[in-house]
């Protein structure tokens, strides 16, 4: 795996950083060793010799990601879920049977999530302060993360086409007893109920505050007459952009399903094209998006006018998102350009509800 982002400059963690905190990360940059109960939890978990064995961070997210090398091999990818963002064991054990039911089911390329020693594939790390996290991991996959590529939107073509054979299996799946995961409504998305943080907390001008106003409530309008019928809605990935594909000697794997729940399935549209939407790429990423899941899938002029408000709501999304995470959870360039470019966006969307989709 290639991760290019830039490292910024970090800062020890405080004392007295409370137990199943992020920042107890905060002191941990990309590649640097981790902490040593995630290290020595990693190797017990997993039946791993703990000299022979390099735990290395790779993100700080939703959740918290590093790559185990053995020998200096790299074998091994674990995601360290923080106490309280998973709403039950069985949230996150479903994730997994989900990826391998897309990889047994449809050949969607995911990497295989691994058991631990004890045969189950969700293990508990504990840290210092004493607090759990759940642990689970996956097969290493060589390759580049397409955030770090140049020129990318070629890709989106099959990005389209495997998003399509994903939403395919999840119409079709049984799902098994006990399954979980959270839903992704247009309330989890923007506002004071928002997973991942209100945009309306971010530094805006009143004139931007205004355009960002009109742009949402127009696409709530939007999805508001839209049912919850299996045409529309399942479960999906939730968060597949560039930063979640993975490419190698031509081949593409999808990487992260822990934000994956039940929302529209067009989510996935304004989801590929995070943090790109004001862009020039961005119109013909999201054309070769739309060309490939045709290859699987029909698409009307409804879907479309649906996509672009889910994409409005997805970009609204992120905005809160960085008013709760770290700079270094992105490149340097997109985390400077995401507030005004939310705007621009906005101001589009205002202009033209279907300027992204070319309807």
């Amino acid at each position: 795996m290639t991760i290019s982002h830039p490292t910024t400059e970090t800062v020890p963690a405080p004392s007295g950083t409370p137990a199943g905190s992020l920042s107890a990360f905060d002191h941990v940059g990309r590649g640097d060793d981790a902490p040593h109960w995630v290290h020595d939890g990693i190797c017990l978990a997993w039946g791993l010799p703990l000299a022979a064995t390099r735990v290395t961070l790779i993100a700080v997210s939703e959740n918290v990601t590093f790559k185990v090398s053995v020998n200096e091999d790299p074998s091994l990818v674990v995601r360290l879920g923080r106490p309280g963002y998973a709403v039950s064991v069985e949230h996150v054990r479903s994730e997994l049977l989900w990826v391998e039911a897309l990889q047994r089911d449809a050949g969607v390329p995911t990497p295989s999530p691994r058991h631990g020693a004890d045969g189950d594939f969700v293990q508990f790390l504990n840290d210092d302060g004493g607090a759990s996290w759940t642990a689970v991991g996956f097969d290493f996959v060589t390759g580049t993360i397409l955030e770090d590529q140049t020129d990318f939107a070629d890709h989106f073509v099959e990005i389209g086409r495997l998003t399509a054979q994903l939403h395919g299996h999840s119409r079709g799946w049984a799902r098994p007893t006990g399954f979980q995961r959270f839903d992704w409504t247009v309330d989890d998305m923007t506002g004071g109920l928002a997973r991942w943080g209100d945009w309306r907390n971010a530094p805006l001008t009143p004139g931007d505050r205004a355009v960002l106003e009109r742009a949402e409530t127009t696409a709530r309008a939007t999805l508001s007459g839209i049912p919850r019928t299996p045409q529309h809605w399942g479960l999906i990935h939730s968060d597949l952009r560039p930063s979640n594909v993975m490419t190698h000697e031509g081949a593409m794997t999808i990487i992260d399903f822990d934000d994956c729940g039940y929302g529209y399935f067009l989510y996935d549209f304004g989801s590929a094209l995070t943090f790109y939407e004001h862009r020039p790429s961005a119109l013909e990423m999201g054309a070769r998006w739309l060309d490939g899941y045709r290859q699987v899938a029909t698409l009307s002029r409804d879907d479309l006018e649906l996509a672009g408000a889910l994409s409005l709501m997805r970009r609204l999304t992120m905005l809160g998102w960085a008013t709760t995470h770290r700079a270094d959870a992105l490149p340097a360039d997109l985390w400077d350009e995401n507030k005004p470019g939310t705007v621009e966006v906005a101001a589009r969307y205002n202009a033209d509800p279907l300027w992204l989709v070319g309807a």
